[in-house]
């Protein structure tokens, strides 16, 4: 199936649009990517759009899952798949911060569209709990492995595990507040436009330690963010997370 590029990014999915909207299998129509990110967009950036197509029905667009150009990037996915994508347990969970801000472009069911979106918005109580817990389990057994390693001699290897701590850290930090870890680019903008609470997670503390701990993985700088954590986590009733590793932790908070 051929899609006609217009000659600006918005004249190619104003056009797609009306395309999309002549199709009865079309459900609904989601924006996400930098475009619903204020301030994100630049004179490069694309459209993404998700296509959702009732269940069971044809259409041709569906030939153009993964599409991508310069002015459109495409996903079509029919009702019954897209309720489930990016939820824990899935193959496809790292698309779940696609759908935080995404915007609804058109719903022919009665809001389901959008009640689709917002369960996908931010974690249920339940489910925060239990990311936070296992996300705290996994960045306190990494932290504990750079600093063994800076311990007996092996500042490299240290330096290498360092790295791998980041996204642990983020991922509990976020989890904590119920909120869906965003893609590093969006980072500074999830930061400043809706704070973690304390001031140590504003973007401009948070990102130095992180950039330090990624540029040379000193153990002071991995302690002190472990401090601000385990005190976080511990606030947040993850306690229990924390004293499973016994005097292990001691190595976490002092050299």
């Amino acid at each position: 199936m051929h899609i006609a590029m217009g000659s600006t990014p918005n004249d190619t999915l104003a056009a797609f649009m009306e395309r999309a909207a002549e199709d009865p299998a079309v459900a609904g129509l989601v924006l996400s990517g930098s475009q619903v990110h204020e301030g994100m967009p630049t004179g490069r950036s694309d459209y993404d759009l998700h296509v959702i197509l009732r269940d069971r029905h044809v259409s041709e667009l569906a030939g153009l899952d993964w599409f991508r150009s310069a002015h459109l990037d495409l996903v079509v996915i029919e009702l019954a798949e897209f309720r489930v994508r990016g939820m824990p347990g899935r193959p496809d969970h790292f698309a779940r911060y696609s759908y935080v801000h995404a915007e609804v472009l058109l719903d022919r069911l009665d809001g389901t569209i959008a009640r689709i979106l917002d369960e996908k918005r931010t974690l249920g109580a339940d489910e925060a709990r239990d990311a936070a817990a296992g996300w705290l389990d996994a960045y306190v057994n990494q932290v504990y492995r750079s600093l063994k390693s800076y311990r007996d001699g092996r500042p490299d290897l240290g330096h290498l595990d360092a790295a791998e701590t980041v996204p642990y850290a983020l991922e509990v930090l976020f989890a904590l507040h119920r909120r869906v870890r965003p893609y590093n680019k969006y980072l500074r903008w999830e930061l400043e436009r809706q704070p973690l609470g304390e001031a140590r997670w504003s973007a401009d503390r948070l990102l130095p330690v992180l950039r330090h701990i990624l540029g040379d993985g000193a153990p002071s700088t991995q302690r002190a963010l472990f401090a601000g954590i385990e005190e976080a986590a511990r606030g947040a009733g993850h306690g229990g997370v924390l004293d499973s590793w016994g005097t292990d932790l001691d190595l976490l908070r002092h050299s």
